[in-house]
């Protein structure tokens, strides 16, 4: 009974600290879909699960990771690895990882793709003509938007408006300054936009150099917990095999909810890093553009 009682209390704090992660994580508004929700939509919802094959092995990891768990909880007699092996598995590579924000590839898009505009414009083409052309050779991270933009000019549409709208799709305080400055070139003719554009390229240099150099300064913290977590573990898992009676007080209940809360104090202590990492939300320029 006092072993059931342990294993419940672990997947309780578990499950709020799975509960808090969730709940502190930005989620896109998801529009509602018509039809019957399925039990793998469901989990997909629920667990976030990426598309493809990136599901698929997550699936995986997670079907190992529970079995892994279960496996040691049967050799050991720790009914707190079924919760914390889990645990450790799934959550490590998510938190030991620094986030990377989007900025930073939308801005590397952004200069590969004004440069194809620049070039393009020193044949003598205007910057609508030189939008269309750059659709065959857009980055891939860009490659939809800027597809949407070049379908909206054929449509006639208005350039300011169309580039607003493509502005609006990347919702980037940084690309805002990009499109722009897009915006008054296709106003002062192709003449104007080459010089415009050639400069433009060039601030987006500096800015990338800049945001480099402050990723790799962020990044260093994470480097260092990288290290001492492996290390700890290596530790760790040495003694379990070469010493296990150190680890007889785990044994008992109270001992294995002891170190399902420690397990779940670090966890916590490496989200809190990594949210206190992340780029905060910077104001758009570019807002209030017509429907």
């Amino acid at each position: 009974m006092t072993s059931l009682v342990a294993v419940l209390a672990g997947l309780l704090v578990s499950a709020g600290l799975v509960a808090v992660v969730a709940g502190l994580r930005r989620s896109p508004a998801r529009t509602r879909r018509a039809g019957p929700s399925t039990l793998a939509v469901r989990w997909s919802r629920l667990t976030r699960r990426p598309a493809g094959r990136a599901g698929r092995r997550r699936d995986l990891l997670v079907a190992g990771s529970l079995l892994g768990g279960f496996a040691l909880a049967a050799l050991s007699g720790w009914l707190a690895a079924v919760v914390v092996v889990p645990g450790l598995v799934l959550a490590l590579p998510y938190l030991l990882r620094a986030p990377r924000p989007r900025d930073v590839a939308l801005l590397e898009a952004m200069d590969r793709w004004v440069r194809t505009l620049a070039s393009t414009l020193s044949t003598g083409r205007s910057v609508t003509d030189a939008i269309r052309v750059s659709r065959r050779t857009a980055p891939v991270t860009i490659a939809d938007e800027v597809e949407l933009l070049v379908l909206r000019l054929n449509s006639r549409w208005e350039t300011r408006r169309a580039l607003q709208r493509f502005a609006d799709a990347l919702d980037s305080p940084d690309t805002d300054a990009v499109v722009a400055a897009l915006m008054l070139a296709a106003d002062r003719g192709a003449a104007g936009a080459s010089t415009t554009l050639h400069a433009l390229a060039e601030s987006i240099q500096a800015q990338l150099r800049a945001r480099r150099v402050i990723e790799v300064e962020r990044s260093k913290p994470y480097v260092v917990v990288r290290q001492v977590t492996v290390i700890t573990l290596v530790t760790l898992g040495g003694l379990f095999l070469l010493r296990p009676e150190f680890f007889a007080g785990y044994r008992t209940p109270v001992g294995q909810v002891v170190l399902t809360v420690l397990v779940s104090v670090y966890l916590g202590s490496l989200l809190l890093m990594r949210r206190k990492a992340r780029q905060p939300e910077r104001a758009r320029i570019l807002v209030g553009g017509a429907p």
